[in-house]
């Protein structure tokens, strides 16, 4: 059930830990004043109950502005600077409640004193700079002591001021660990994305630049064909033509899958894009029949787009086994996301009716702590492969499909 209502939540990891620690702490803030409200009212004489109940009525009110004062620090950790403003109103209260304090009784007086002094450990334990830190500590030090005129009382405030700043800081200092480590992996993502447009860029200036320069020079040739009268001005213009068509058909076959690739090219630019974002890739692919080496390309881009989108993954596994399947499989998956609305033929659904004419399947197996996509390529591989708006490709007409395999 704490699973699914986290899925529900829309919560991801850093968002749990930020309201673990969030909720951990207003928890110690509360909590602490109440035990010791009920410690104190335990050990006063019966004739001071009503004022001892009085005092600790008041201390836990004096914990809402300390809550407000708390998340203020925690808003500006890691930051060293000045006290937040809404802190030196609470100072002031906790100042005037510490004078009128030492005119209850000694009984009563400690009660006050600690709910006072536990309200402002709590609150202000977080600030960092080595002057807050030392003022808050030599003010948990002095208060207590003043308070019972025992110069033990010091040694007690410090051990335990010095315990509360210290589980405050240590448990922000997780927190922004995690954001940190949350922000660099969300960068490395973004600079995978960015060096997969640029190989697209690349692949366009590549395949495209060749074609119009061609194309500019064939016109202008056919341009100074025709001025001059020269019969094979026609002739250059459908040469032109030709090219634009070639063009055309290139221009296609990029916007469908970037360019026609080999197995061994798209496993590199699978490893590298998921290295470059921090993900761990376990390759054996060497046994795979020559024939599906580009349907297994087909396989392994959209399963490794799959993974950056919809998972945080640490480790991506891509192997061909006896049984004829080759699997693509990740941890640490994203919930399952419903249908998008709109066209179909796009993502895994579209993957699996792209390779149904070959007589592969596509299956997908999701765990709590695993996600794998499963083709099954039975046999050697199709005699025909459709690529689209230009037609079947036979094996012996498409680009070279790249090493028998490719090993880890």
């Amino acid at each position: 059930m704490s699973a699914r209502w986290w899925q529900w939540a829309g919560r991801d990891q850093v968002s749990r830990v930020d309201a673990y620690t969030r909720q951990s702490l207003y928890l110690l803030l509360w909590g602490s004043p109440v035990f010791l409200a009920l410690q104190g009212l335990a050990q006063v004489p019966e004739d001071q109950t009503d004022p001892a109940v009085a005092v600790a009525v008041a201390g836990l009110v004096v914990c809402v502005p300390a809550t407000v004062v708390l998340r203020d620090v925690m808003e500006a950790y890691p930051q060293a600077g000045s006290l937040p403003r809404r802190a030196v109103p609470f100072l002031a209260l906790l100042a005037v409640g510490y004078v009128a304090a030492l005119w209850l009784p000694t009984e009563t007086r400690g009660l006050a004193v600690v709910l006072l002094w536990s309200s402002l450990a709590w609150s202000l334990a977080g600030l960092r700079g080595r002057v807050a830190t030392g003022v808050l500590l030599a003010v948990l030090t002095v208060t207590p002591a003043l308070a019972s005129r025992e110069p033990r009382s010091a040694l007690l405030g410090l051990g335990v001021g010095g315990f509360f700043v210290f589980t405050v800081r240590v448990s922000l200092w997780l927190l922004s660990v995690v954001q940190e480590l949350d922000h660099a992996r969300r960068t490395r993502s973004a600079l995978a994305v960015a060096e997969e447009r640029l190989r697209f860029a690349r692949d366009v200036h590549d395949v495209l630049g060749r074609r119009l320069s061609a194309i500019g020079v064939q016109a202008e040739l056919a341009a100074a064909l025709a001025e001059r009268g020269d019969p094979s001005a026609p002739a250059r213009m459908l040469e032109v033509r030709a090219v634009a068509n070639e063009a055309l058909r290139e221009a296609r076959e990029l916007a469908r899958g970037y360019r026609a690739t080999d197995l061994g090219q798209e496993l590199d630019g699978a490893r590298s894009l998921l290295r470059s974002a921090g993900i761990t890739v376990e390759l054996d692919v060497a046994d795979l029949p020559p024939g599906w080496h580009e349907p297994a390309a087909w396989v392994v881009r959209e399963a490794v787009t799959n993974v950056l989108r919809h998972s945080e993954a640490t480790t991506v596994s891509i192997r061909y086994g006896e049984d004829g399947v080759l699997r693509v499989g990740n941890d640490r998956p994203g919930p399952a996301a419903p249908a998008a609305p709109g066209p179909t033929g796009a993502g895994l659904s579209g993957l699996a009716d792209r390779l149904a004419p070959l007589g592969a399947t596509v299956t997908t197996e999701r765990g709590t702590e695993r996600f794998e996509v499963a083709a099954r390529l039975p046999g050697p591989g199709p005699a025909v492969l459709p690529t689209g708006p230009t037609g079947p490709t036979t094996r012996a007409g498409r680009v070279a499909a790249g090493p028998a395999g490719v090993a880890p």
